[in-house]
């Protein structure tokens, strides 16, 4: 231990990022924990790796940086986007097309743990004693592309502004109409409806909707039609069809990127996607299954990206109405579910148990001790029997969606030994999500019009803030299960005042408790995320939400 260089460090937290370090020093927070919630407290990377170093171990950049010869493009193959609007979208495709231009106030790093926080369009910042109030410090120097001029606190007023109007995904319930204010023209002081220890995340890459956007932007806008932002790309051609060129930004403050642009190319599947890399049409690859790339596991030619995430499927089952109102029911088909046999056929093994609640095993807070549900037939059955319930049938509605169409037809088989019938219908995702998840109409509660019973895919979120405010609170946004527990609301409240890692698991032991008795998701499992590219690229990193960054990429 250099205590010399620790204490130099330590003089320049505040209490409440001091109390990180010494649980850190102390051995209460593993080092990944210690990156993730040091960051996301305002501790800068050289900080948190001077501790690192202080306690005798390293950091490590989580894809090679770019070293290679400048100029070219890389061409990267990706699911084509339901939509491009900044503040409604709400599919993998969407987020990494957005994020090429515009960016967010904190983004993830690329020392070390990829669930820490990096300065993005904000590059520092911090919470009052309680967490009720934090403070961002702006970035100087970066510029709107369309026009050139300065980006501002008003910019991220006015987004913020739309967001709350918008009941964004991570932040209703959290922000209100105006409290986020421009205290200068470089600081933004946001004060939140009550605590929350996980604020920089809900306005981090990991929120994908909180993309800035100038003060100007028009609710509704789609990204093609205004093309613009203050990222290292300029979107110059667009085709929903086919897919989107982008240029150098001559002016973005991270300076001249190595490349001189990027191509994406739209699949509908990801099968094409790996013929299409195999053929040389393409470099790089977003998001791929195991299923369908399983070649490209053991290609030498192929720099491959596997991230243990938070992915996973949400099997949302109605409990307001229907065949699966009662608990009993929602219980006895998450019994059906075989899941180390679902792991095996679908991810080869790279993908963890899931427990029908959404606090991933990588999380600092989750809580071991909730007993793992296992495959029970005669317990289902008789969970059946007791609620009334003969012959159950029911269409379990599916995107077409990397694995998801296989998920379904296992599903099938496995509760059919319950005595449930599913019967997976399959359409494209144009109509899904607007069809069978969460139809605009009727508007309230959001999603009241959503199918009885559905496979919802979720992407990597660093805390599961989003998944339970959006999927899960009482007249969440995305709450297709039009679940409502006020016991639940609580739990979830408790965890959003949390700020520190032992208050945040309390919380979650309650969470977990009360999602795997209520069961309105069926969550089998957590998945591995899949990316990568051609060797002959360098420098590309993935956040596992569909964004893949090419700032720092180079040709070898």
């Amino acid at each position: 231990m250099d205590y010399s260089e620790l204490d130099k460090v330590r003089r320049r937290t505040t209490p409440l990022q001091l109390d990180v370090v010494d649980s850190f020093v102390n051995g209460r927070l593993s080092r990944r924990e210690f990156i993730q919630r040091g960051t996301m407290i305002g501790l800068s990377m050289a900080s948190v790796s001077a501790i690192i170093a202080a306690c005798g171990g390293t950091t490590t950049s989580s894809a090679p940086a770019a070293s290679g010869k400048t100029g070219g493009r890389i061409r990267a193959a990706v699911q084509r986007p339901v939509s491009v609007d900044p503040v409604a979208m709400q599919d993998l495709g969407g987020y990494g097309i957005t994020a090429q231009s515009f960016e967010f106030l904190t983004t993830q790093n690329t020392i070390g743990d990829p669930g820490g926080l990096a300065p993005g369009l904000a590059t520092e910042w911090s919470p009052n004693a309680d967490g009720t109030v934090w403070t961002f410090k702006l970035r100087q120097g970066a510029k709107w592309q369309h026009d050139g001029s300065p980006f501002t606190s008003a910019d991220v007023v006015a987004t913020m502004e739309r967001l709350v109007a918008a009941g964004n995904s991570g932040l209703k319930g959290v922000l209100d109409k105006g409290g986020a204010v421009a205290t200068d023209a470089n600081t933004v002081t946001f004060t939140l409806v009550g605590a929350n220890g996980n604020f920089p995340y809900l306005v981090s890459i990991y929120n994908a909707q909180t993309l800035i956007t100038p003060a100007d932007y028009v609710a509704g806008t789609k990204f093609n039609d205004r093309p613009t932002g203050t990222g290292a790309w300029k979107l110059v051609k667009y085709d929903q069809a086919s897919g989107a060129t982008f240029d150098r930004n001559p002016d973005w403050w991270g300076g001249k990127t190595p490349l001189d642009g990027t191509e994406w190319i739209f699949f509908d599947a990801t099968g094409p996607m790996i013929t299409a890399y195999q053929g040389g049409q393409v470099d790089a690859i977003v998001q791929f299954d195991v299923l369908t790339g399983a070649s490209l596991l053991d290609d030498a030619n192929f720099s491959l990206i596997a991230t243990p995430a938070a992915l996973h499927r949400q099997i949302w089952m109605r409990c307001d109405t229907g065949q699966f109102a009662k608990k009993e029911v929602r219980q006895a088909l998450a019994l059906s579910f075989d899941r180390p046999a679902l792991i095996t056929q679908l991810f080869k093994g790279r993908a963890e148990l899931g427990n029908d609640h959404v606090i991933w095993q990588g999380y600092p807070y989750f809580d071991a001790s909730i007993p793992q549900r296992v495959q029970d037939i005669d317990k289902a059955k008789s969970l059946l029997s007791a609620a009334g319930v003969t012959n159950l049938t029911a269409d379990l509605h599916v995107g077409q969606l990397q694995e998801i169409p296989d998920l379904a037809a296992l599903l099938k088989s496995q509760a059919a030994q319950a005595g449930i019938t599913l019967n997976p219908v399959v359409e494209s995702l144009d109509t899904f999500y607007g069809a069978q998840w969460c139809p605009a109409e009727p508007a309230d509660p959001p999603c009241s019009g959503a199918s009885e019973l559905g496979v919802v895919d979720y992407g990597h979120r660093a805390t599961p803030d989003v998944y339970l405010n959006a999927a899960l609170k009482s007249k969440g946004i995305w709450n297709s299960s039009q679940y409502s527990s006020p016991e639940f609301d609580a739990a979830f409240t408790q965890f959003q005042a949390a700020v520190g890692v032992d208050a945040q698991k309390a919380a979650c032991t309650k969470i977990e408790t009360i999602l795997n008795e209520d069961v309105p998701v069926g969550l089998p499992y957590f998945y591995n995320y899949l990316a990568g590219n051609s060797n002959k690229f360098t420098g590309v990193f993935s956040s596992a939400l569909g964004q893949m960054s090419f700032s720092q990429t180079s040709q070898v």
